[in-house]
């Protein structure tokens, strides 16, 4: 196990001077550990440091790989930052990047076994700590935070623990960018809020909360967040139904239970079926009339000399026994067929049961590259509000396709970047692509994409921050008809996390253009900003909207939307708000005893 290393040794000089060690520096009371060298950890101490202005303390592997020189240069600028570089997450490692005395820790490392083991680590040093983890398997992250609090409960200390996904967090925010009319569902409180972009005059379908966003004329313009008015077009936010949960199609049967018959059975073998049956038809009816029998008993024998089980016609009329024997020999030029109808249907059916094929006819669909963890969350908002999809995935044993295959959606399997791939997906045809693969992938798979259909809506998510931004101006310079978004997956998710650090729970992340406005609960009480004011006067234009107020009290009522501007917020009380970075920021910022 390797001891923590200063951060100073092999930096250049003007860095090395301004990045403390664990030893030279103690550790500030109340500042936040961010544990992590990947583009997330970068985001969050860039949100801690910038937005809130806290003290942050980075523990990562190396300041020269990953995003170990970003972080070094993020330090040299801001003097509350200091980095610990360190090779595990041991208790000592720990300990030396003042867990002990921090008020929050948040672990971003994508191993769920590494976060959850260094998580029980630092509540043993510090039973009081704010957890954040990051873990994508949501039922086991439930059940450690319960732990986790657990712990802290039984050493009578007030601790709590967030378990988050950066898939989980970046989804909606993506679905919503590549849905024209899409919209972002966030519960709050048994209510179902969504923004919604309105055209200039329309009003909204459902209960208008607020307006989160003045959308420019010209679609390169930036966006005016939380505006007091607006007159073209405009995002907003609206309340739904009571409905707890989103609206989620029933599963069915992997790809059966809506399939038609006209899958199952080719034209081929429909009209060798119906000859057969005219067959048999002549066959009886000759049979009847030959013999005087009953129609019902001759048919049966019909069917008995074709598959050519039933008795000779020894003691029978000539006829009869030619009869025989025409009929038997039709059956046996007729079984291959048979055969072949059994052997089709099968495969038809087996074919079923694992992948479907996107239909020849589909349009207006979204064309989704990548099933990993993110392209799973996406596959998942897209199939709850009912968009068409198809999908592309190259690797058939990917976590997604599973998924895909459970819900019926058709999976094209081969590289995106491959000639014939997109066309499969019926690029051509579709509204949006979404591309989740790797960062070289995406942009290949979207000038391919572009070709096919120049105005094609593409949004790209992307792990570096800065390529996102570079690349979303060159598509945007490119094609200035279409609309580009690109993304970064910690650019969408730090907001989340670093108000988790800070104690309060961000309910949603609405992407508008290259901003986020989050949705948060933030207790009244404790913050200056909001306590013995009234709702006008604690609201700030373009930086924070108040939407609901949660009365005080253990039966928790259901949140009061809209409140009166002359309401006034006293302790114990809770408000929604809609806010930007900045703005949860101010808010939170204040917050005492942290």
């Amino acid at each position: 196990m390797s001891p923590t290393r200063p951060t100073s040794a092999g930096l250049p000089a003007q860095t090395a001077a301004t990045v403390p060690t664990a030893s030279a520096t103690a550790a500030t009371t109340g500042a936040m550990v961010v544990c992590g060298d990947d583009a997330l950890a970068l985001r969050l101490a860039q949100e801690l440091t910038t937005v809130y202005g806290r003290p942050v303390t980075v523990v990562l592997r190396s300041l020269r790989e990953g995003q170990g020189p970003q972080l070094a240069a993020l330090a040299a600028q801001h003097p509350g930052l200091r980095l610990v570089e360190a090779e595990d997450l041991a208790s000592h490692t720990l300990a030396a990047a003042g867990v002990r005395e921090a008020s929050a820790l948040a672990l971003t490392g994508d191993d769920d076994q590494a976060n959850i083991q260094a998580a029980l680590r630092a509540r043993r040093l510090n039973p009081g700590l704010r957890l954040v983890l990051r873990v994508y398997n949501r039922k086991l992250g439930r059940r450690v935070g319960l732990l986790l609090d657990r712990t802290a409960t039984a050493r009578e200390r007030s601790a709590s623990t967030a378990v988050l996904s950066t898939s989980f967090t970046a989804a909606p925010a993506l679905v919503a960018a590549a849905v024209s009319g899409g919209s972002v569902v966030v519960n709050v409180g048994g209510r179902l809020l969504r923004a919604t972009e309105l055209p200039a005059g329309q009003p909204a379908t459902g209960t208008e909360l607020t307006t989160l966003a003045a959308l420019p004329e010209a679609r390169t313009a930036p966006a005016e967040l939380l505006p007091d008015a607006a007159e073209g077009r405009r995002l907003v936010l609206e309340m739904l139904g009571g409905t707890a949960e989103p609206p989620r199609r029933r599963r069915h049967l992997p790809g059966l239970a809506e399939l038609p018959f006209a899958a199952l059975f080719s034209p081929r073998l429909r009209w060798a079926f119906g000859s057969l049956a005219l067959l048999l038809l002549a066959f009886a009816g000759l049979t009847s009339a030959l013999t005087g029998a009953d129609p019902l008993h001759t048919g049966y024998l019909a069917v008995l000399d074709v598959i050519a089980i039933a008795d000779p016609a020894t003691d029978q009329a000539a006829p009869r026994k030619v009869l025989q024997i025409l009929t038997a020999v039709s059956g046996l030029l007729l079984m291959p067929l048979l055969t072949a109808l059994a052997l089709e249907a099968l495969g038809t059916f087996r074919a079923a049961s694992t992948l479907r094929r996107p239909p020849r006819r589909i349009s207006g669909h979204v064309v989704l590259l990548g099933l990993g963890r993110v392209g799973s969350r996406v596959l998942d908002q897209l199939w709850e509000l009912d968009i068409p999809v198809v999908c592309v995935e190259s690797d058939p044993t990917a976590r997604g396709v599973a998924r895909a295959r459970a819900y019926g959606v058709p999976v094209v399997l081969g590289d995106a970047t491959q000639e014939g791939v997109l066309e499969a997906a019926r690029i051509g045809r579709s509204s949006a692509l979404i591309a989740l693969t790797g960062d070289s992938s995406n942009l290949e798979a979207a000038v391919l994409a572009r070709e096919s259909s120049p105005e094609l809506r593409v949004v790209l998510g992307l792990f570096d921050d800065d390529f996102a931004t570079e690349l979303y101006r060159a598509l945007r310079d490119s094609y200035p008809e279409a609309e580009t978004r690109s993304h970064s997956v910690s650019f969408l998710s730090a907001p989340a996390f670093a108000a988790a650090m800070m104690g309060r729970q961000v309910l949603g992340a609405l992407a508008v253009g290259r901003q986020v406005v989050l949705i948060a609960a933030v207790d009244v009480s404790g913050h200056p900003e909001l306590a013995g004011r009234t709702v006008a006067d604690a609201e700030q234009s373009g930086a924070v909207r108040i939407i609901a107020v949660q009365p005080a009290g253990t039966d928790r009522p259901e949140p009061r939307w809209r409140p009166a501007r002359d309401r006034v917020l006293r302790e114990g009380e809770q408000v929604v708000v809609a806010a930007s970075r900045a703005g949860l920021g101010a808010i939170l910022g204040h917050s005492p005893g942290e």
